[in-house]
């Protein structure tokens, strides 16, 4: 079980033993992403992450990557709209060098203006990659269009124009205004004993000024009142169909329900944003998979509803099969849409479907890192304590709520539907970026 504390500066602990190898997983959260971000500013919190990889007073920077790997092990992080986060998963015997290392970065990054603008010209370079990829561009025109008021519509890793203009005091205010112990949580899951890990986490973050918990600015999104659109034509190779609608936020009602309503229409998927539970969706009796691969009208089909602090969206996404068309993908889509919310589902679906999301959120918690993921993230939205309540909010779900949930988020009106129209042949070797997290 997790044992949680708080120490004298606010810094909270999470601690959970599992002994099934020599390992333990170290990670830190703070609860800032593009959410938190004001005019000027989208990408900073994107590119602060990318800073802090770049030394500290005590850690030279061609030595930050290299003290976990002597230790054969990983390390990574990762900024999206609600969080930031950084690991570090090795040996237990390393568990003080991987505390050591995020002490340091919550509060000796150096910014020196040098390497500040050196990144600049990476974290361009990786705006304009992901622009090369059709489905990328084409998610972020689209969720722009959604929001018309709340932060979410930023693209995590900002505009081009902000960060072209952005300054290194613009990135270490930001720094120091969001990383500190009150605005921070540390997790350790592992091989570990739960009292020599806290003294060992006292002794290297017991001394740092707590800070002051930022201020919020609650930004609530005015009720979508009718359908939007975009169309982008640009060179690809395929064309791509996506449609997102206004969804819950985590801890809404609603939220378990619609999620038992993508995995009647894509396939169960988990709740796992790092890692993906590490296995594909079980889809070939999704009812979207059947109405578009199974015709040879789409050669992929998926959904996505990610666990958010704030209302997010819920997206489906399709590639249009060689030979077909746009038009044909949105009638098959809407009209599902249109069954399930006039029918609903069947007790056999979601019997099935439950069965396979409580297999999903086992899968997302495999290994330490992914617990410690997870306890982690859903700190970040809620609670630690949300990601034990998983299969139990999960079991509660009723075929009325399913129906329920898709009459008021799956209705036309509230909804953005996006087209992205192949107007010649790409470049051949030009790569994309992924959706999700920026890395």
């Amino acid at each position: 079980m997790v044992r949680e504390t708080v120490l004298g500066n606010g810094l909270k602990v999470l601690i959970q033993e599992v002994h099934t190898a020599p390992l333990a997983s170290v990670w830190c959260w703070y609860r800032v992403g593009s959410k938190d971000e004001g005019p000027g500013l989208t990408g900073v919190s994107h590119w602060c992450e990318h800073m802090n990889f770049k030394g500290t007073r005590n850690i030279p920077r061609d030595q930050v990557k290299g003290i976990i790997e002597k230790f054969g092990g990983s390390w990574n992080g990762y900024t999206w709209i609600d969080q930031t986060t950084y690991l570090e998963t090795a040996s237990k015997d390393s568990l003080d060098r991987m505390l050591f290392i995020e002490a340091e970065r919550m509060d000796g990054c150096l910014y020196d203006p040098a390497d500040c603008e050196s990144e600049r010209t990476v974290i361009i370079s990786e705006l304009q990659g992901g622009e090369n990829d059709p489905e990328h561009l084409l998610d972020n025109e689209v969720t722009a269009a959604a929001f018309k008021v709340h932060p979410y519509r930023h693209p995590t890793i900002g505009w081009l124009s902000d960060l072209q203009t952005m300054t290194r005091d613009d990135l270490y205010g930001h720094y120091r205004k969001y990383y500190v112990p009150s605005n921070a949580t540390l997790v350790v899951v592992g091989d570990i004993d739960p009292d020599a890990t806290l003294r060992q986490v006292e002794q290297h973050f017991g001394g740092i000024a707590p800070g002051s918990v930022p201020a919020r600015t609650m930004l609530i999104e005015p009720e979508q009142q009718a359908e939007r659109r975009v169309v982008l034509r640009k060179p690809g190779t395929t064309a791509y169909w996506k449609a997102s609608f206004h969804a819950p936020a985590f801890e809404d009602d609603a939220f378990f329900p619609l999620l038992v309503a993508d995995a009647v229409l894509n396939g169960a998927a988990g709740l796992n944003i790092w890692s993906g539970g590490g296995v594909s969706r079980p889809q070939r009796s999704a009812r979207l998979y059947r109405a578009l691969v199974d015709n040879g009208l789409a050669s992929a089909v998926s959904g996505s509803l990610m666990p958010t602090q704030h209302p997010f969206l819920y997206g489906i996404n399709a590639a249009v099969a060689e030979g077909q068309s746009l038009a044909a993908i949105e009638e098959a889509v809407l009209t599902e849409l249109d069954q399930l919310r006039r029918d609903g589902i069947s007790a056999d679906e979601l019997t099935k479907v439950q069965a396979q999301l409580r297999a999903r959120f086992v899968y997302d918690g495999a290994s330490v890192t992914d617990i410690a993921h997870q306890i982690g993230y859903f700190e970040t939205i809620a609670s630690w304590r949300a990601y034990h309540s998983l299969r139990e909010r999960l079991a509660a779900v009723t075929a009325d709520q399913v129906q329920a949930a898709a009459q008021r988020y799956l209705a036309p009106s509230n909804r953005t539907i996006g087209w992205f129209e192949s107007t010649a042949a790409r470049r051949p070797g030009v790569d994309g970026g992924g959706q999700g997290p920026s890395v």
